[in-house]
């Protein structure tokens, strides 16, 4: 018979279909029953001996919450009835949006998130953020909820991994070898991701609450596309190439496709490629290698519409251009698709939502030295200024939109249009993570002009209508480390912004066409960041985990298994509009 072996997640949700990501463990027909009557099948797809689904739910009906059950070839695999783990959690559910206007969305987002230790094992880096969010969800099923979970990045560690992973590698190969205790295949990538999703809490959690995902540098490697040279020396390892087509195919299959609506789907030749294939491997991996070698290939970016709010998800690591004197964040075609979407129909939307991984505003000494660094390793104070550039540049993680300076002010220019005029929505909000802090801040529009250099400030620039802000919050689970913690205290400061005007000024660079401050933080913790918006207002609430107390047996305790409960606890709320 055929079982379950991961998921389901729900991804796509609209007001009348949804789609269902589930992995088998044999070839089957997967179907998806709503307690509704509505629902939907498809068969298996294999790659590289691996059995998945993607099944598009249809006749749902606007503004209705509904349970769903799985069905592998008949048969029921999820809920499992036969682990007890499950047994205290709320069915699985279908929440579709409504059609009135003006209602409610909330967005939960976050990046960088190790798996979980196994229920009972001490937790290194403390509870994890998820497992606050699902216990307060399984305890009050019918309260407030995320109507989408935004994961921006390092959804696994493919070069930071866990004991048990490691003893897993060991037991393939020789960790002598390059990369050592690193994955280097697909077959290893379907580890981590078995291991991040399959904790019981996680697992339920991403089948009730519909997800959206980007990839960052650690779904791949440290420090991925941080320069050409960099890209040459890997590609002159023995065990790069079928790393990164390992990552980008197994990323296309966990998370990418579950981006894309229906319709997408539909006409994507490389998804009916794969299914139609007895085996999509050759098919993926060559899709891979294009996309590896040419950045502009593939669009990895999308774009969802939650009502009145319109999430523009774009893809900060895979579509650089790296060749220096012509480094970009995005390559042409992509930066001209953020734009196009950030101005399609202004006037339906409320609220613009930018999620990248990274970045765009940065404490100021570290924006200033990204962009020195830039132009060291540009060759305009010679070639030992850029060697000395490109090595501060891997050794410090200077690959943020402030490396990219044109990029950088590229993307100002998009917000300042997009919220400019009497169709401009109330806020413009920039998610990222990445940084394993948290923090907001917000820019004011330079009008002083003409400034030099790439991105200046250029003389009769307006500032947008809408509010603008920079949201940035991780870790959902992992370590924060002291230096950390005191280095982006520091970066903030009034000394630390009047070091990087000394680099700015060795740098020769021009004026950024914006300003900024920062207006709340840094906050350290695993944690989550929650937009709510209704209409024109917004609001934004920051939560850390915290573990618990267990409730007393016999009262609700929410949270299934030993070990503390996590909670999630509110550090700050405000409001951004409204």
């Amino acid at each position: 018979m055929t079982g379950l072996r991961l998921g389901p997640l729900l991804r796509y949700v609209d007001g009348s279909s949804a789609t269902v990501w589930i992995e088998t463990d044999r070839p089957g027909t997967a179907e998806v029953r709503c307690a509704d009557g509505s629902g939907g099948t498809a068969r298996t797809f294999r790659v590289a001996g691996h059995h998945y689904a993607l099944v598009e739910v249809t006749g749902l009906t606007p503004g209705t919450t509904t349970p769903y059950e799985v069905f592998l070839d008949r048969a029921r695999v999820w809920p499992p009835a036969e682990d007890e783990a499950f047994a205290p959690l709320p069915p699985s559910v279908v929440s579709t949006p409504g059609a009135e206007a003006g209602a409610t969305v909330r967005v939960a987002f976050g990046s960088c998130r190790w798996a979980s230790p196994p229920a009972g094992e001490s937790d290194p880096v403390g509870p994890d953020a998820l497992h606050g969010l699902a216990a307060r969800i399984a305890a009050d099923p019918d309260g407030e909820r995320p109507d989408v979970l935004l994961l921006l990045g390092d959804q696994v560690y493919a070069d930071e991994v866990s004991d048990a992973t490691r003893a897993y590698l060991g037991a393939r190969r020789d960790l002598d070898d390059p990369p050592g205790d690193q994955v280097t295949d697909y077959e290893e990538y379907t580890h981590l991701y078995y291991e991040s999703w399959r904790d019981p809490l996680v697992r339920w959690l991403l089948s009730t609450v519909p997800t959206c995902m980007v990839f960052d540098d650690h779904d791949v490697i440290d420090d991925w596309n941080t320069s050409a040279s960099w890209v040459d020396d890997m590609r002159a390892t023995s065990w790069w190439g079928e790393r990164v087509r390992s990552g980008l195919a197994s990323y296309w299959v966990y998370q990418h496709l579950g981006n894309l609506s229906p319709r997408e789907l539909a006409a994507d030749p490389l998804y009916a490629s794969v299914r139609e294939h007895p085996d999509g491997t050759e098919v993926l991996r060559a899709f891979a290698a294009r996309a590896e070698a040419d950045a502009a290939s593939v669009r990895w970016s999308y774009r969802r519409d939650f009502g009145r709010v319109r999430l523009l998800m774009v893809d900060s690591r895979a579509a650089r251009v790296l060749a220096e004197g012509e480094r970009a964040m995005l390559d042409p075609a992509e930066a001209a698709w953020v734009r196009e979407q950030a101005l399609d129909g202004r006037g339906t939307y409320d609220h613009l939502l930018i999620g990248t991984s990274l970045p765009w505003l940065l404490p100021h000494l570290v924006h200033d030295v990204e962009g020195w660094s830039s132009v060291l390793t540009r060759g305009d104070k010679g070639p030992r200024w850029a060697r000395f550039g490109e090595w501060l540049r891997r050794a410090a993680d200077l690959e943020h939109w402030a490396a990219f300076p044109e990029s950088f002010g590229e993307l100002a220019e998009v917000i300042a249009e997009a919220g400019t005029g009497p169709d401009a929505p109330a806020t413009v909000c920039v998610l990222s993570g990445d940084v394993h802090h948290a923090y907001v801040a917000e820019p004011s529009w330079d009008t002083k002009g003409p400034g030099h250099g790439p991105g200046a400030a250029r003389e009769g620039a307006r500032g947008p209508d809408a509010r603008v802000v920079q949201l940035t919050c991780s870790p959902v689970h992992n370590s924060i480390p002291p230096s950390i913690r005191l280095g982006f205290r520091f970066g903030w400061s009034t000394v630390a912004r009047g070091l990087g005007r000394a680099f700015a000024r060795h740098g020769r660079l021009g004026r950024p066409p914006v300003k900024w401050r920062k207006t709340g933080g840094p906050w350290f913790g695993n944690q989550l960041m929650t937009l709510t918006m209704r209409g024109r207002s917004s609001v934004l609430r920051l939560e850390h985990a915290h573990a618990a107390e267990r409730p007393a047996p016999g009262t609700d305790a929410g949270q299934p298994g030993p070990g503390p409960e996590v909670r999630l606890r509110k550090v700050t709320e405000t409001g951004l509009s409204g």
